[in-house]
């Protein structure tokens, strides 16, 4: 089955590209055959010419990153999108999310909904979609939500995936916490599962696990898009009899999303560390799967600075999860193993019932997947987890864009675009309600 991508504003159309450049590059190694064919399937079609075309839509309001990855893509003799597969204007959004969402979305539904469809007629069997977007600007988060919507009404049976590239704390932009808060709080209601990676994050990553300097978005982009490599390439699944597994999104939201309210996603991969060192370092299920535990456990996305002090409470002091500080957890948990000797790996660690909320059993919330074909290196483990990871960032999102909407600061930009302070209001009130139910797992 395959996946129709929609790349959307100038930071989807970048990590999209480098999405399906690994994907490509690690589907066509040799001596892979089931393997690239379920891959490629998923991602990518045949021209008549026998060239690989990825399964995309391209939408900005500007052309320039769209005509630089569309360019790129060409370049590698790999791969590329389409001619026809991709939406641009001449003018952005000005990093309001009103502006895209109420003028830019509906002006060019029509022209965006006509090369999504042409896309899904294109494959056999559809999986479903994910849209990639950033939420700190106007295009990706206020068109990608608008797009979302439209999305959700043409395909209400069709799963959609939003994978969201969360902004750094310290800030891109002026208004980004009242996008992200109004992207957030829309897409809750349209998508089925919604999958963060936080820029603070994957920069510490760059900086601390890579050894990088002068990190650009070139690097972190890189990162994001490996470790959604690591969740959407195939795998075995419990129920696939040896046989890759044909339905991607089907499969990962069945492993997580098992109660609506709960819907936001975090990805913790191990190893992550510089290409020069891979030929020095010795790698091991045991450990490896130690320290992915007890980054779980501590919410902790690196290996560096894991606080081997924090615990899975018991008996009485299993309350203390609900005020989120310390111990992180979990609704539901898909650990992906790929590499040598995956199936001599043990996985029991992620199967303790202190690690879940109480009202679901450990057989119910964890899963596994395994793939003998290593991903970037000799033996990687990813874990997709449904807990309160991102608890601590969106509640100091929400405060943050509370506090300047109660000063009206900017609220006059949106309200010029059609948006009210009611709508302000409505998505506040949703995104506490959220933040009410993932601070209650206990």
């Amino acid at each position: 089955m395959s996946v129709v991508t929609v790349q959307l504003g100038q930071c989807g159309n970048q990590v999209g590209h480098e999405l399906f450049d690994i994907i490509c590059s690690d589907a066509h190694e040799p001596q892979r055959k089931e393997y690239r064919s379920a891959s490629c399937e998923r991602f990518f079609h045949h021209t008549a010419h026998g060239d690989l075309e990825a399964r995309a839509v391209l939408v900005d309001m500007e052309s320039k990153v769209i005509n630089r990855s569309m360019s790129k893509a060409a370049k590698s003799g790999r791969w590329r999108y389409g001619e026809s597969s991709h939406f641009s204007q001449k003018q952005g959004s000005g990093n309001n999310w009103a502006n895209g969402f109420c003028v830019h979305g509906p002006r060019h539904r029509e022209a965006v909904e006509e090369l999504v469809r042409r896309e899904v007629e294109r494959c056999d069997r559809l999986a479903g979609l994910m849209a990639m977007m950033s939420v700190a600007g106007g295009t990706g988060s206020g068109v990608g939500t608008y797009v979302t919507q439209c999305l959700r009404e043409i395909y209400p049976k069709s799963f959609i995936v939003n994978h969201l590239t969360w902004p750094y704390g310290t800030g891109e932009v002026i208004v980004q916490n009242y996008n992200s808060v109004l992207s957030l709080a829309h897409l809750y209601q349209l998508s089925d599962a919604i999958l963060v990676h936080e820029n603070d994050t994957v920069h510490k990553i760059c900086s601390q696990l890579l050894n990088l300097r002068d990190i650009s978005f070139s690097d972190i982009n890189s990162i994001i898009a490996q470790q959604l490599g690591g969740v959407l390439q195939p795998a075995l699944t419990t129920d696939s009899y040896g046989v890759y597994s044909r339905n991607p999104l089907g499969e990962l939201l069945s492993a997580l999303t098992c109660h609506p309210e709960y819907k936001l996603l975090s990805v913790s991969t191990v190893p992550q560390m510089p290409s020069a060192s891979v030929a020095y370092s010795t790698f091991s299920w045991p450990g490896m799967l130690k320290h992915l535990r007890q980054m779980l456990i501590s919410n902790t996305k690196m290996e560096e600075g894991i606080d081997w002090q924090v615990r899975p409470p018991s008996g009485s002091e299993r309350t203390r999860s609900v005020t989120g500080v310390g111990f992180n957890t979990s609704l539901a948990n898909l650990l992906i193993l790929r590499g040598k000797d995956v199936y001599s790996a043990e996985t029991g660690g992620f199967e303790d019932p202190a690690l879940y909320t109480s009202w679901l059993s450990p057989h119910t919330a964890f899963n596994l997947w395994k793939s003998p074909v290593p991903f970037k290196y000799e033996k990687s483990a990813t874990l997709v987890s449904n807990s309160q990871a991102l608890l601590r960032p969106l509640d100091n999102m929400v405060g943050k864009a509370w506090n300047m909407f109660a000063s009206k600061a900017y609220v006059h930009q949106y309200i010029k675009f059609g948006f009210t302070e009611e709508d302000f209001l409505d998505s506040f009130t949703s995104l506490e309600q959220v933040i009410s139910s993932y601070s209650q797992l206990c």
